[in-house]
C-alpha cells in the first residue's frame, strides 16, 4: 500500500495516544489501551516479535555444487572449470569484459594494487568511512593511505574534497561504495580523467548496484567485490575483480597466480610484472557462488522494494534521515540500510540508548563504522619502523595532520545507524514494524532517557 503520510499528520498523530499514532501509517497498528504502544524497553510488547530472515539462504543447489566438486577430486582452479564458469557468469551478470575470482575481497584489492605496482612512496586516496581492509591493502604495500572526509548526507566519500587531497605522489583514487550505494562516480571519474590518475572501485559491498544503468565495478579501471559470509553474494570467503582492460586483466591474473602465466580457460598469457602471490579461489567456492547466483537478482529486487518503502516512511519521522542516494544511482545493493539519527527530535535520547531500545524491539542495528583515522591501529603507522625508514618522521607526522575528517567525526560519534541486508529480505510487514518501533521510542524518549 502506498504511504500517504505527511509531516502535518505526524505532528497530530505523535501528540495522541493509542491508535492516534497510527493515523498517518495505514499499515501500522497500535491498539488503544494496550502495551503495544509502550516500547519493549519499558515493558511493552516487541514491535517485531519474530526473527528476520536468516542468512545465507541455502538449499539443494548449494549441496549439489559442493558435492559435485568433492566427488570430482578437482578442488584447485588450475586445470579445472568451476571457477572459470563462475567468472564467465559474473561477467554476464555485470556486463564486464573480464572477471578474475580471488580468495577474498581484500585480496581482490591487494591484487589490483599489485597489478598497478603500488608501493613505497605512493599515495592512495580512500574514504575514511570504510571497512579496515581498504586501508590494509595500502599499508601492506608500504604506500600511504590518504583519507578523504565523508559526505555526511550519503555516508560516501565526499567527492568534492578529493582533488584537494591529490599530490605528486598520488597514484590511485579508490572510492568505496559503502553499504552497496554508489559513490558520486560522475565527479570522481571527472577528477580521474582530469588528473590522469586511475580510479578503482571498492565495490565489495555493492553487488548489482548501478550507476546510470551500468553495474558498479565496471566504470573505472577496475572494481573489487567480496563474497565474504555477510555479503549479498556469499561463499564464506571469496572475491572478484572486474575490468574492461584486457592487458590489466592479464596483469591481475599473473599477480594472483604467483606471478605466473594463465592456466585457465580465460587467461593464457605469460608472466607480467615482477611480484606475485597466491590468492586463487577454490573450486568449492566457485561452484557455491554459481549456486548462490541463481537467487541474487531476485534477492536484490526484494531488498530494493523494501528499502524504497522503508525510506518513504522514515523520511516522514523527524530526526530520522535515510542516507542520500546520488542522482546517478539507478540501483543500490542495500548491503546496509543506513540512516542518521538526530537526538534533538527524541528528547535528547542518546544514540546508544536509541540503539538499545531498538534492539529490545527485536530490530537488530548498529552504529556502524567509527573514526578510522583516529584508531590506534591506523595512527600507529606513523611510528612503524618501516614507514619511518621510507618516509621519515616529518612526513609521517604531516600524514597524521592531513587526515583530519570533521564531518566523519560528527557522523560516527552522534548520528550513524545501520540495518543489515538480510532484514530487507522479509515481508513488507517487517518494514512496518521497524517504523512502529521507532515511533514508539520517539513518543516515550523522555522516559527511556531517564532509565
Amino acid at each position: 500500500m502506498e504511504n500517504r503520510f505527511n509531516r502535518r499528520d505526524f505532528v497530530g498523530a505523535a501528540s495522541m495516544a493509542g491508535a492516534g499514532l497510527a493515523l498517518g501509517f495505514p499499515n501500522i497498528s497500535f491498539a488503544s489501551g494496550s502495551d503495544t504502544l509502550k516500547p519493549a524497553i519499558l515493558g511493552g510488547a516487541k514491535a517485531h516479535p519474530e526473527i528476520f530472515p536468516a542468512w545465507p539462504v541455502i538449499g539443494q543447489p548449494e549441496e549439489k555444487a559442493l558435492n559435485e566438486v568433492l566427488k570430482s577430486k578437482k578442488w584447485c582452479r588450475l586445470g579445472s572449470a568451476k571457477v572459470d564458469s563462475f567468472e564467465e557468469e559474473y561477467k554476464k551478470l555485470t556486463g564486464a569484459k573480464h572477471c578474475l575470482a580471488t580468495s577474498s575481497g581484500t585480496n581482490a584489492l591487494y591484487t589490483l594494487l599489485g597489478a598497478l605496482d603500488i608501493g613505497p612512496g605512493d599515495e592512495v586516496i580512500i574514504p575514511v568511512y570504510t571497512f579496515i581492509a581498504t586501508y590494509n591493502v595500502i599499508a601492506l604495500n608500504y604506500a600511504l593511505p590518504i583519507f578523504v572526509d565523508t559526505d555526511i548526507e550519503s555516508f560516501q566519500i565526499d567527492a568534492n574534497k578529493i582533488e584537494a587531497a591529490i599530490t605528486r605522489q598520488t597514484k590511485l583514487i579508490m572510492p568505496v561504495h559503502i553499504g552497496g550505494s554508489p559513490a558520486n562516480l560522475d565527479k570522481i571519474l571527472e577528477i580521474s580523467a582530469k588528473t590522469k590518475i586511475p580510479m578503482i572501485e571498492d565495490a565489495c559491498q555493492a553487488h548489482l548496484a548501478e550507476w546510470r544503468g551500468k553495474k558498479v565495478g565496471t566504470l573505472g579501471l577496475a572494481g573489487a567485490f567480496s563474497f565474504q559470509a555477510s555479503k549479498n553474494l556469499n561463499s564464506g570467503e571469496g572475491g572478484a575483480i572486474l575490468t574492461n582492460d584486457e592487458k590489466f586483466a592479464q596483469a591481475c591474473y599473473s599477480f594472483h597466480n604467483q606471478g605466473q602465466g594463465g592456466r585457465s580457460i580465460s587467461y593464457t598469457s605469460g608472466s607480467i610484472g615482477t611480484r606475485g602471490t597466491n590468492v586463487r579461489l577454490s573450486e568449492f567456492q566457485g561452484n557455491l557462488l554459481l549456486a548462490q547466483m541463481t537467487r541474487v537478482t531476485e534477492q536484490t529486487n526484494i531488498r530494493t522494494a523494501n528499502a524504497n518503502y522503508l525510506t518513504k516512511m522514515l523520511n516522514e519521522i523527524p530526526g530520522i534521515t535515510p542516507a542520500k542516494l546520488y542522482e546517478g544511482t539507478t540501483r543500490s545493493a542495500y548491503h546496509l540500510y543506513m540512516f542518521r539519527y538526530d537526538s534533538s527530535h527524541f528528547a535528547g535520547l542518546s544514540r546508544e540508548k536509541f540503539l538499545n531500545a531498538l534492539t529490545r524491539e527485536g530490530i537488530p542495528c548498529s552504529e556502524g563504522y567509527g573514526m578510522m583515522n583516529k584508531e590506534s591501529y591506523v595512527t600507529g603507522l606513523a611510528k612503524n619502523k618501516h614507514y619511518l625508514n621510507i618516509y621519515g618522521e616529518k612526513t609521517m607526522n604531516q600524514w597524521l595532520e592531513r587526515n583530519h575528517c570533521p564531518q566523519n567525526d560528527k557522523l560516527t560519534s552522534e548520528q550513524s545507524v545501520w540495518f543489515f541486508q538480510n532484514m530487507l529480505l522479509g515481508p513488507r510487514s517487517d518494514m512496518d514494524q521497524i517504523v512502529q518501533a521507532i515511533l514508539k521510542i520517539q513518543k516515550y524518549a523522555a522516559e527511556i532517557k531517564k532509565g
